[in-house]
């Protein structure tokens, strides 16, 4: 076990209806003016922005909207959203949505704090946040984790660029959660949403050190959850409590809870997605459940006691000849899994079919976002990326 600092300094309000508490639950962090940012029809269509309007009235907190949020959330909305919450003079920026609003919603936050400085630069690593408007969310999607974490990615339109950014300053401040909200997403969403979720924990999970039996326990209790209710979801998508757990698995995946003790966090299967994502625009859960069985194979020799004990503890498959039999029956286990819930797991399952020059220019734009080189189950350059690309195709 190696040494860590944990930092989780969300207010959870989770169950039924609770999103009728929103303006109580905000006038106690000392709020009276809010940006509300949202993203399609469907938080108007359902009667949720009128719901969450009237909770802001009856507090007596004066608000301002701002919709148009799309997945892949565009540098170009934060701008708007800026510009619109400072002349509002907004104090709070308040998600109602999923992962792509929150994070838009704390790239607004970075801009309101510091209005001086180009908000992308962050992004861009070129300088670090000195602070951050308070963030808060009504959660309508199990899936980012963007409700607890300190992470958010953006993508510059006018670059194809698609970047994340990790800083405490930005995890919100409240997260109102009603599972209830999630009912009527699409099957594909669904799925898309408790890929991601898994896919936050198994980017922690295969690291070269540090690794605490509770950490790995808890790591492999929240896989196992979530594999089991997706296909609870697949089936039976109205059912509460399938989707409660999916909800609090999405938040807990990545709220850092699951890699305590490590040695860091790969997120390589992650920087491979966000380059499809900025270069085709792709479902992000979709994408990740796309590269990262042939992520898995390039690296599991390099990584194979995690990949063993993966393939024992969460895939539960029957041990093979060797380790190496092993992890792959591991690999190939998770595959059919996302298979069986209609995720896809190569690039053309996906409906990309990337060029070799397209597959060059995004192995070198991931290896750059990542400062030449990244990954804790095997260290991986700018070729080793491409090859991955290839063999996802």
């Amino acid at each position: 076990m190696f040494d860590f600092q944990y930092f989780a300094p969300t207010r959870v309000v989770f169950g039924r209806g609770v999103e009728a508490r929103t303006g109580q639950l905000i006038r106690e962090l000392g709020v009276s003016r809010v940006l509300i940012h949202y993203g399609g029809q469907s938080a108007v269509r359902s009667g949720l922005l009128n719901r969450v309007a009237a909770s802001l009235d009856e507090a007596g907190i004066a608000h301002i909207e701002l919709g148009g949020v799309v997945p892949n959330p565009r540098l170009a909305k934060v701008r708007e959203g800026a510009l619109l919450a400072r002349q509002f003079g907004a104090e709070l920026v308040l998600a109602v949505g999923g992962g792509s609003v929150i994070d838009s919603s704390k790239a607004i936050a970075y801009s309101l704090a510091e209005p001086e400085e180009d908000v992308w630069d962050l992004y861009a690593r070129k300088r670090k946040p000195r602070g951050c408007l308070p963030v808060a969310c009504v959660l309508t999607i199990a899936a980012a984790g963007s409700e607890m974490s300190n992470s958010s990615v953006i993508t510059n339109e006018e670059t194809g660029e698609k970047r994340g950014y990790r800083s405490d300053l930005c995890r919100p401040k409240l997260a109102i959660m009603n599972p209830e909200l999630t009912v009527t997403l699409p099957a594909y969403q669904t799925a898309a949403g408790c890929t991601d979720i898994l896919m936050h924990t198994l980017e922690r999970y295969f690291t070269q050190g540090g690794n605490m039996e509770l950490t790995d326990q808890i790591a492999e209790g929240l896989m196992r959850t979530v594999m089991k209710n997706a296909l609870i979801l697949r089936d039976h998508p109205s059912d509460y409590d399938a989707r409660a757990e999916v909800m609090w698995a999405s938040s807990l995946s990545h709220n850092d809870l699951t890699g305590l003790g490590a040695d860091g966090m790969d997120f390589v299967s992650h920087g491979l997605e966000h380059e499809l994502g900025g270069m085709f625009d792709v479902t992000h859960g979709a994408g990740l459940s796309a590269v990262w069985p042939s992520w898995a194979r390039y690296v599991c020799r390099d990584c194979l006691p995690r990949f063993v004990k993966f393939a024992r503890n969460v895939m539960e498959v029957e041990p093979g000849r060797s380790d190496e039999e092993t992890a792959l029956r591991g690999i190939s286990a998770l595959e059919d899994f996302f298979r069986s819930i209609h995720m896809p797991v190569t690039l053309k399952e996906l409906g990309v079919e990337p060029t070799e020059d397209q597959i060059l220019a995004m192995a070198a734009s991931c290896a750059k976002g990542a400062g030449g080189k990244k990954g804790t189950a095997k260290l991986l350059y700018e070729a080793d990326m491409a090859e991955i690309y290839r063999l996802a195709r």
